[in-house]
């Protein structure tokens, strides 16, 4: 696959704060990439600067491409963003919401309706198209949110923490949605700091702490970075230890010379990637 999105050595500073810290990356055509890390990682600035929002100081960012700074308007017309606050006038109706959202991608008239209606039966809305935005649950605005995102067929969804504040639910049927417009070819690019999150959707998850890339990789490599099987031990005054083993032969062999002391194997998970290579909480 073609890189569809390439950063690199990017630089945003606010003042003398770099909250991106020379990043580079590349995401390619078709696949689900997740930014991990805590708030106040980057990851919504780092967003936000790859769709033309933010300046940014140095580096370059290519959509597709197209360079941001020097052919921003070739880029923005590949972009659909959906921003962690919802950008839908609350007093009106979903269908109305989108409209708008059609006119201003400049949509033809001849072609409002239809398109509108075919986004909102892919996306199973139609029974909530007439209903104002404020009365509709997180969950369901947040999914009118993205398909205003993407009335323009953009080649690339970029999802800021779609999930943030969702019951369960919620999560799962936003989940879902991502699925099905990855499926029909939406590369899509999110942010977040669930693991579960980053773990079951995407293709491919960088680490971010503090405006850098810790790591990037597939799931599976970013567990070999550590070891992909755990053996937490809990010793006799409650402290828990967890160490790192590249294969289960390896770890009930270690587990063998803990004698007495509680233990538990299992499979490393993103959470004790990011604490091992950040030594901090991803909350």
């Amino acid at each position: 696959m073609d890189n569809i999105i390439e950063v690199r050595d990017l630089v945003v500073k606010f003042g003398d704060f770099a909250a991106v810290n020379g990043i580079s990356f590349d995401v390619k055509e078709g696949e689900i990439f997740g930014f991990l890390g805590p708030n106040g990682a980057g990851k919504t600035t780092s967003i936000r600067t790859i769709t033309t929002i933010q300046k940014y100081d140095s580096g370059s960012v290519s959509i597709d491409g197209h360079d941001i700074k020097s052919d921003y308007l070739e880029a923005r017309k590949l972009i659909g963003i959906a921003q962690q606050h919802i950008s839908l006038d609350k007093d009106l109706t979903v269908r109305q919401n989108l409209k708008h959202h059609a006119i201003m991608h400049k949509i033809p008239a001849k072609e409002l309706d239809r398109t509108i209606e075919e986004m909102a039966d892919i996306l199973e809305l139609g029974d909530f198209m007439d209903h104002k935005v404020m009365d509709l649950s997180g969950g369901w605005k947040r999914k009118a949110a993205i398909i205003g995102a993407i009335i323009h067929s953009p080649k690339i969804l970029l999802l800021d923490e779609p999930t943030a504040g969702l019951d369960t639910r919620s999560r799962h049927m936003l989940w879902e949605l991502v699925r099905k417009l990855n499926s029909k070819g939406t590369t899509i690019f999110l942010t977040t700091h669930y693991i579960e999150e980053a773990e079951t959707l995407c293709d491919k998850v960088a680490i971010i702490d503090h405006g850098k890339l810790i790591a990037i990789g597939t799931v599976d490599e970013l567990r070999d970075k550590i070891g992909r099987i755990s053996v937490e031990t809990t010793w006799d005054d409650g402290r828990r230890r967890k160490e790192y083993f590249p294969s289960i032969q390896e770890a009930k062999e270690f587990s063998q010379t803990l004698g007495d002391k509680l233990f538990n194997i299992r499979r490393t998970s993103l959470e004790d990637v990011f604490l091992e290579l950040t030594g901090g909480d991803i909350q």
